[in-house]
């Protein structure tokens, strides 16, 4: 049996992916408004019938009894008893937002969320407006089905007079149980609606050394003499869907008429197909197991790194064979290739199993925008797309602070009030676009709104106000929009509850260059803002070509180079006194020496070098100076930060073959912080050496 902890951990687990399909259900029932799909009706419920149901198991007492009214107005709802409005949706999105606090604290040992008691009054006045309680009973309680004999259990229940007979016959699947619902509430959610015997078929169970424990065997029959019509009986089965096969059967038979006359239940909505049962005397059709499985993360990583340990020892056996002077096509060789091609499927098999797609952590940012709304009285409709892209775990978990500052600021400084849009000819509700994609093996991040847009004149008296930059100084419109990534810069008068206390951008543009990555901005008066995040699929291996600068050998990430070029003097151009240009396919492009860059000798001769045209992310070009290319490979991650310390313009570093340390070169960084001019060497740089 597992344990308590354990248990208690899946439960935590489960209700992550049930929060977000109760998320995804609210999105999808406020794009449709008063007419919403059933079966998203149905499965909004389901989330949160669930959830209460595992808190109850734990004695959750405030989650289970918000859980409970929030049930209540669901299901009212599903009956077509409360109807469905767009303040109701705004309250029951509002309530899953509570819910989602309430399961964080039962899972920190946290207080209950201020905003409970306001949400539990709203859905209790919800559910007010429909059936009053002496008209419908809760269809929920916590008392266990009693044990189910082989022998009819009659469950005499005071019916009225009878119209009819009907034979029902109840056989769960898996999925039944693996979505929280019990079988037995829904024998008393028929047993209520007039006299039943019911009989539980025993026939199906295997002995003992042949039961599978994942395999539901049991199958109830119920015999029901009712006056409520057939629509009634198959509404107790709404939700059920094809989780379970039932079997509803009208029988001419007449039946004992009683003195006591009940009142009818409350109609419910019009039932879903219902899919019909087999003979009970057969057996059991094999159901299809679950293909998925849950696995500790810390497990995965170590295979990871495992794995990148195998593409260092692969490096160093290329190397041992290389050194020894044995041709390409001699048996070793041959051997050693098919094992880097396996190390290579494998390790993309393995990195796979880390890739997540971003849709949780976009969806939580439907709650930041929302309450960014509310702290400043303003309309923004979010819209997302690409939220299927996957990324590695690490980058998801990572990138919830940077997009909620993003979004906040958005927000607070890019959407408009409405009046003033309204002035503008623009629609009151602003749109902030979210938006994922794979690109050039990257994953690039969009925020994008259709605000005023940043006012420079603006942004650049702030900065010289606070000193940031001086009067005399030339800055381009990009040049002033970066300002705004300074630490400590901030363009509200007033701290609010959203800004204006000097921390915002700065920690996201911090947290993205952590990652590998980097963010830029590109705005237009009138016309709004939009913010770019590049990130590296994976923070594990890296595809890069191996170069000399200087006398060291580098790393230069491959998704950055364009082409190389092995220029002619009549190539070179100068620009100023040290400023240098090369010609390529009709244009030029200013020249980058790594190896002043990095503190080394420049090359003097440009004929003799190799130029490696890159491009950033924000499509700015240039052409990096190196000694020589050797070849292309795979390398390892390994953290320079967390090792050594941060240097301008290398991203990390890894182990090569013969073990020695080669630096990974960023080249965004490099194409941001150096001018076309001559290229001094970065501020406070050390002379590099892999060597020490």
């Amino acid at each position: 049996m597992a344990a308590p902890d354990a248990l208690r951990a899946t439960f935590f687990e489960e209700c992550e992916d049930l929060l977000s399909r109760l998320s995804e259900g609210l999105d999808q029932m406020a794009k449709t408004g008063t007419t919403p799909d059933i079966e998203t009706l149905h499965a909004v419920f389901r989330a949160v019938h669930s959830i209460k149901g595992g808190a109850a198991a734990f004695g959750l007492t405030a989650l289970v009894e918000f859980a409970h009214v929030f049930e209540t107005v669901l299901d009212l709802m599903r009956a077509g008893a409360l109807p469905l409005s767009a303040p109701a949706v705004q309250t029951m999105v509002r309530a899953s937002d509570v819910l989602s606090d309430l399961v964080a604290a039962a899972q920190d040992g946290g207080s209950d969320p201020p905003q409970m008691a306001a949400l539990f009054l709203e859905l209790d006045l919800l559910a007010e407006q429909g059936p009053s309680a002496d008209e419908t009973e809760d269809t929920f309680d916590f008392q266990p089905l009693p044990i189910l004999i082989p022998e009819s259990d009659a469950i005499d229940t005071p019916a009225p007079p009878a119209e009819a007979a009907f034979v029902i016959t109840l056989a769960p699947l898996a999925e039944l149980y693996a979505h929280g619902h019990e079988p037995g509430a829904l024998l008393r959610a028929l047993a209520r609606l007039g006299r039943a015997e019911l009989t539980a078929d025993i026939d199906a169970i295997p002995p003992l050394a042949d039961l599978v424990l994942s395999r539901p065997h049991l199958r109830w029959r119920m015999r029901l003499s009712t006056a409520v019509p057939r629509e009634d009986i198959d509404s107790v089965f709404d939700f059920v869907g094809e989780d379970a096969e039932v079997s509803v059967t009208c029988l001419p038979a007449e039946l004992p008429t009683l003195a006591e006359k009940q009142p009818r239940p409350p109609q419910l909505a019009p039932a879903l197909p219902l899919r019909p049962v087999p003979d009970l005397g057969g057996t059991v059709a094999s159901l299809p197991m679950s293909t998925t499985i849950r696995v500790d993360l810390d497990r995965v990583d170590r295979l990871i790194n495992q794995i990148g340990e195998l593409v260092i020892l692969e490096a160093v056996l290329a190397q041992a064979v290389s050194n020894a002077g044995l041709r390409d096509d001699s048996d070793l060789a041959t051997s050693l290739a098919g094992i880097r091609q396996l190390a290579a499927s494998i390790q993309e098999s393995v990195l796979s199993i880390r890739a997540q797609p971003l849709k949780p952590v976009f969806q939580r940012m439907q709650r930041i925008a929302r309450e960014a709304c509310d702290a400043t009285g303003k309309q923004v409709r979010l819209v997302m797309i690409g939220d299927t892209t996957e990324v590695d775990k690490t980058v998801i978990e990572r990138l919830a602070d940077p997009l909620t500052h993003m979004i906040r600021n958005s927000v607070d400084h890019g959407i408009e009030p409405p009046a003033q849009r309204a002035a503008l000819g623009k629609p009151p509700t602003g749109v902030i676009t979210l938006s994922a994609a794979h690109r050039s093996g990257r994953v690039i991040i969009e925020l994008s709104d259709d605000g005023g847009g940043i006012d420079r004149a603006r942004v650049r008296a702030i900065a010289e106000t606070r000193g940031l930059v001086t009067p005399e100084a030339v800055m381009t419109p990009a040049d002033i929009d970066n300002l705004l990534f300074l630490p400590g810069f901030s363009s509200k008068e007033e701290a609010s509850a959203l800004s204006g206390r000097g921390v915002g951008l700065d920690v996201v543009r911090r947290e993205i260059q952590s990652l590998g990555g980097r963010v830029t901005l590109q705005s237009s008066p009138c016309q709004g803002t939009t913010f770019t995040i590049a990130l590296p699929l994976t923070l594990a291996v890296l595809d890069g070509m191996l170069i000399s600068v200087g006398r060291e050998t580098m790393v230069l990430p491959l998704s950055a180079i364009v082409e190389t070029i092995r220029p002619s003097s009549a190539q070179i151009h100068l620009l100023g006194q040290t400023g240098r240009l090369v010609a390529n396919r009709g244009e030029l492009v200013p020249i980058i020496d790594l190896a002043e860059c990095f503190g080394f000798a420049p090359i003097d001769d440009m004929d003799r070098s190799v130029l490696i045209m890159v491009e950033s992310d924000s499509g700015r070009r240039a052409a990096l100076a190196a000694t020589s290319i050797h070849d292309q490979r795979q390398v390892v991650i390994k953290s320079l930060e967390q090792n050594y310390g941060t240097v301008h313009g290398i991203a990390a570093a890894t182990i090569l073959g013969d073990g020695r340390i080669a630096l990974i070169i960023d080249p965004e960084e490099i194409l941001r912080t150096t001018a076309v001019d001559p290229p001094a060497p970065f501020p406070s740089a050390p002379r590099l050496s892999a060597h020490g």
